[in-house]
């Protein structure tokens, strides 16, 4: 039932994990394109920056993320503390790094004479890197959509920090109220909860099976 809170729980997560993970997939590749395809000073070192900051989990920065959204709540309330909007904003913060060096890997094995042929007949450069490369590239992008969703969809402390109200909790956070209490924890249903919130990810990967394996296999093999 969509009304109980178990289903709102479940549809929050599904919800800001897509969303999360769509816009992640879209920002990386685009990331990864100028990457891979342009040659500007310090282009090796924002590579290495990118990496060398995703080292550090966001807990590290849990205080600035919390003041941060609290300040921006004021002038942007859609993106403030205890909103859906918010915490997709705090996941897309970390949402490059790896993820644009395993797309770069992916692009840099694709040919540069399809885009040149794409601009010869008139595409844009953003033309052939939306019609051409997009599509060319798609198990990688699988393969991002997948790892970003999974990593969204699994998140309990930044969505326990950041969301107050029961209806917005997500499925990792609601889960926690089954088990709460000295007296009151009820396995049996956190149980069956658990099975029924792993019905998601289990069907992505069963969609995505045979992207997943080639994007990540033909992404790894040249950095």
């Amino acid at each position: 039932n969509p009304t109980h809170p178990f289903g709102l729980w479940l549809w929050n997560s599904i919800k800001v994990s897509a969303i999360a993970a769509a816009l992640t997939v879209a920002m990386a590749a685009l990331a990864a394109y100028a990457f891979s395809r342009f040659r500007f000073r310090g282009r090796r070192a924002g590579l290495l920056i990118l990496l060398l900051v995703q080292m550090f989990p966001q807990m590290l920065a849990m205080v600035a993320i919390y003041l941060m959204l609290l300040g921006l709540g004021r002038y942007i309330p859609a993106l403030g503390l205890n909103t859906h909007g918010g915490l997709i904003l705090v996941y897309l913060g970390g949402a490059l790094g790896f993820n644009t060096y395993l797309i770069k890997g992916y692009f840099d094995t694709i040919p540069r004479s399809i885009e040149e042929s794409a601009m010869m007949d008139g595409a844009t450069p953003f033309q052939a890197f939306l019609h051409v490369i997009l599509p060319l590239a798609r198990p990688v992008l699988a393969v991002i959509f997948l790892l970003a969703f999974i990593g969204t969809y699994s998140d309990f402390l930044l969505a326990s920090i950041l969301l107050r109200d029961r209806d917005l909790l997500t499925f990792a956070v609601g889960l926690r109220i089954f088990i709460t209490g000295q007296y009151s924890t009820r396995w049996g249903m956190f149980a069956a909860a658990s099975l029924v919130g792993a019905l998601p990810v289990a069907t992505i990967f069963y969609l995505l099976r045979n992207q997943f394996v080639s994007g990540l296999t033909q992404g790894a093999v040249k950095g």
